[in-house]
């Protein structure tokens, strides 16, 4: 070789090397690229969002200087303002023990006054409510200030809120709590001697999803306690809606306590950037406050957000990346022009493996396996079962026959029994497949299978008599304890008694459960009254809910002849099991019960079981799939029965239906059972029981009002309101729910009466969720006047017209009463207390001279209800003492 195509030959060799190095470079120049990237755009979002927590803390100083203002006049201006006549037309409402709420024409602000105080307060309360309705009337976000008194010591909250409905609803408690937290901030405060101004941390309005921080001033008075105004200030409307409230926190600033004065808007005006964890913290001070504003991100966030500005150019400079990669692997471990023997020596290895790997898979075949060739009559491979059978088989004579029988036939081989399958292969012509299975082998694992299964069959009924048997010898001995446990009448013995028969009820459940798994339930369909069973449950499951405290409301929305066709036993259970259940896992509030029917089927019923407790959780629900797989919440009385819910549901599968379980922590649980019933038609009967009768329903509750007046509605009743009523209109029954309003005969209403109880003459106790009860009751009460109109109308009464007539006094008598009659309905009217009492005081002077002692009675007690100004008993007594005397004239 001459020496010029040597260098040629050096230069080409030294080519690929360059080009190595060259990539090399260029995956060093993509990476620290990608880095300078990654970093400009991390830099570039802190830099925004740091502006955004400048411009939020701007936003935060200017409100709170000008609160600071507001909260000045407040104090100097509105608070301390002498009294003007125009407050003397001021009302208050009573909403509860020491809370007022301001009666005022314009609502954008509304106020609450805590506490005893004066009118003087009352016309303030207007005052600083007036002013705010200004500073505030544009606002759509909830704002409220809180006054705490020096002068009285009382609290004065003025909110936009809603504040009578909340602390109406079922939010009285949390406006409770909220206004004596504040409270003992402001008392906390007040006592702090250095401390004029005060600022809280971020809250959360809960129901609003409001967030806000607390400024409190606070102002010494000589001779008084120290006031302080506190303002709740939003800050949702200052929030970007990108940026996370909860995200958010306020907290003092140690290093804003060391700032001068001259540098204030400096200090404002930077930002602090610190990495806690896997959290990004972002501050800013908020001059003249001591306080700070952090925003807290998850560095995640960073992450993504980076790289959706990013996400182009850095998948553009990965390409790049990933093909300087390739290059560089290409061209560093380019062959060249090494030798090609290694090739066939590979080629050979890989096929030495690929023969061994179909081999062995052709070993460990649960079946013979043959492949024969019939041109040159060999066998091409085979296993250890194919080879022990080859001996005996003439694959000639088995070819010929599978081609006359679909390519399957069957051979006995020293007495056993096999099946052979021919395969044409595809690849070869005249290669045939064999496939030999034994089937005597088959046989015995079928009957081995089938013994199994019988096996299993006779353990599942052996399991099933073994629980039936175990659940008997149980429950004898303990309903024997049960009996004398309650034969002994003390403490102790009726403790074990209760325990017995919760020992019994669960031994029963089980035996149930047992019954249920092995599908030997059958139902008794009967034609039964829906209300009839719920007046069944309600005095069984009273006991427990009043040992808690709890209130249970029965809604049954189906008419009151409603009558079905279905299982009662069965449903009556479910129902049982369900309250006792929602009692267990409800502490404090209400169970409530609702019956309806589907719209989509008259023959599909509805009942909801809902109450206030804590709500179960997710692992009990899935104890309604399979009963004691997770643990049940409990009470000091025991813990919730973890079979229930399946016991339930099976049961409501029985039935044609299904239980469903949602439940919401803190807010309950509602348990909805679907069942099918069909509807037994009945006809409307012309005359109900209480056709013609008026009631009137004094009852405070909404929802035990309209549960009451549903009944008596579907009785036949007419119903009325104390505002309903029309003036000097008659009734027929009194019903409430106050016993300070029972001031004369009529049905006290309850929900834990076990029925009804007579507490005076002509007045009832009586559980409203009894149907049958209140039926009872009404018509006891019904009887009784009844019975009083007989007295009434008895010779007593002409023996007392014969007295009048004999005293000389009946003509003073006719042309005095009757005009202190009619004195007594027109000073009604006109709500006339003070005249009211002196008429039926001089009337009562009268019944008492001429001895007439049922008007004098009747004058007595309408004086009582003159002095308790119940103006509904004022009412009937007046109408009593007309058709008192005119039974006398």
């Amino acid at each position: 070789m001459s020496q010029s195509d040597t260098t040629a030959s050096s230069k080409f060799s030294l080519l690929p090397g360059s080009i190595t190095r060259f990539f090399l470079l260029l995956i060093i120049v993509l990476l620290v690229t990608m880095g300078v990237m990654v970093q400009s755009a991390v830099n570039t979002w802190l830099k925004d969002r740091s502006y955004q927590i400048v411009d939020i803390t701007h936003a935060l100083h200017k409100r709170i200087d000008t609160w600071r203002y507001a909260t000045w006049q407040i104090y100097d201006n509105i608070a301390a303002a002498p009294a003007s006549a125009s407050g003397e037309g001021l009302q208050e409402t009573r909403l509860k023990q020491d809370v007022y709420y301001l009666e005022k024409p314009r609502r954008k602000t509304e106020a609450l006054i805590f506490g005893s105080h004066d009118s003087a307060t009352l016309e303030m309360t207007q005052r600083i409510s007036s002013y705010l309705d200004t500073l505030w009337g544009a606002e759509t976000v909830p704002w409220s200030m809180y006054y705490l008194n020096g002068q009285d010591n009382s609290m004065i909250l003025i909110s936009t809120l809603p504040l009578k409905d909340l602390s109406s609803g079922f939010k009285e408690t949390t406006v409770g709590g909220i206004v004596d937290s504040r409270r003992a901030e402001m008392l906390q405060q007040a006592n702090a001697l250095d401390e004029r101004e005060s600022f809280s941390s971020l809250r959360r309005l809960a129901w609003q999803n409001g967030h806000y921080f607390t400024l409190r001033t606070t102002f010494n008075q000589p001779g008084h306690l120290t006031t302080v105004v506190a303002f709740d200030l939003p800050i949702n409307d200052l929030i970007p809606p990108d940026m996370p409230l909860d995200s958010f926190r306020l907290e003092q600033d140690t290093a804003a306590q060391n700032a001068r004065a001259g540098n204030d808007k400096e200090s404002a005006d930077s930002v602090a950037i610190t990495f806690n964890g896997s959290r990004i913290e972002i501050a800013s001070a908020l001059t003249s406050t001591g306080m700070r504003l952090v925003w807290q991100v998850p560095f995640g966030s960073l992450m993504v957000d980076t790289l959706q500005n990013i996400l182009l150019p850095l998948l553009l400079n990965i390409g790049l990346l990933a093909l300087a990669l390739f290059g560089y692997t290409t061209f560093r471990f380019q062959p060249g022009r090494q030798s090609d023997a290694p090739l066939p020596s590979a080629a050979g290895k890989e096929l030495r493996v690929l023969q061994a790997l179909n081999e062995e898979i052709v070993s460990v075949l649960p079946l013979g396996l043959l492949v024969h060739d019939q041109k040159a009559n060999r066998t091409v491979m085979s296993n250890k079962i194919a080879d022990h059978l080859l001996p005996h088989l003439n694959l000639q004579n088995i070819t010929a026959m599978a081609d006359q029988h679909q390519g399957v036939i069957q051979a006995t081989i020293n007495n056993e029994l096999y099946e052979i399958r021919q395969f044409r292969s595809q690849v070869a012509s005249r290669t045939q497949i064999f496939i030999i299975r034994d089937q005597d082998r088959e046989v015995l694992v079928n009957k081995k299978l089938k013994q199994a299964q019988r096996l299993y069959e006779k353990n599942q009924q052996g399991r099933a008599a073994f629980m039936q048997n175990i659940s008997d010898a149980f429950k004898r001995p303990l309903k024997s304890l049960a009996d004398h446990a309650g034969a002994m009448d003390t403490p102790e013995s009726r403790k074990l008694a209760s325990e017995a028969d919760t020992l019994v009820r669960l031994v029963d459940e089980i035996q149930l459960a047992n019954i249920l798994e092995n599908d030997g339930w059958k139902g008794n369909s009967t034609l039964f009254s829906i209300q009839d069973l719920i007046d069944e449950v309600v005095p069984e499951v009273l006991p427990v809910i009043k040992r808690k405290g709890l209130q249970l409301l029965i809604n049954n929305n189906l008419p009151a002849n409603d009558e079905r066709h279905g299982d009662r036993d069965a449903l009556r259970r479910i129902l049982l099991m369900l309250i006792q259940y929602s009692v267990t896992t409800t502490q404090i509030g209400k169970i409530t019960l609702e019956v309806s029917t589907d719209e989509s089927a008259d023959d599909r019923l509805t009942f909801r079981v809902l109450d206030t407790g804590e709500g179960v959780t997710l692992s009990e629900i899935d104890n309604l799939h399979f009963p004691f797989l997770n643990d049940t919440q409990g009470d000091r009385y025991g813990k919730a029965n973890a079979l229930t819910f399946w016991l339930c549901d099976q049961l409501a599968r029985k039935l044609g239906g299904h239980l469903n379980i949602k439940a919401r922590e803190s807010l309950g649980t509602r348990y909805s059972l679907h069942v099918k019933m069909a509807a037994n038609p009945q006809e409307e009967d012309e005359e109900r029981l209480l056709d013609d009768v008026v009631v009137m329903v004094d009852v405070t509750s909404n929802e035990i009002r309209n549960i009451v007046i549903r009944q008596l509605e579907n009785w036949g009743a007419a119903c009325i309101t104390p505002d309903e009523r029309l003036t000097s209109q008659e009734f027929d029954l009194f019903l409430t729910d106050n016993p300070s309003n029972l001031t004369a005969s009529g049905l006290l209403l309850s929900d834990d009466e076990p029925g009804v109880r007579k507490i005076g003459p002509g007045q009832l106790r009586v559980n409203f969720n009894i149907s049958n009860a209140m039926q009872e009751a009404v018509l006891q009460l019904i009887e009784e006047q009844l019975a009083q109109e007989e007295l009434t109308e008895s010779p007593l009464g002409g023996n007392e017209n014969a007295e009048l007539h004999a005293s000389g006094y009946y003509s003073l008598f006719v042309d005095t009463v009757p005009d202190d009659v009619k004195r007594l309905y027109t000073e009604s009217a006109a709500n006339d207390f003070a005249a009211l009492a002196q008429t039926a005081h001089r009337l009562k002077g009268v019944f008492a001279m001429l001895n007439l002692v049922p008007g004098k009675q009747l004058c007595e007690t309408l004086e009582h209800l003159i002095r308790e100004k119940d103006a509904s008993g004022i009412e009937k007594y007046i109408s009593d003492i007309d058709a008192y005397v005119k039974s006398l004239l």
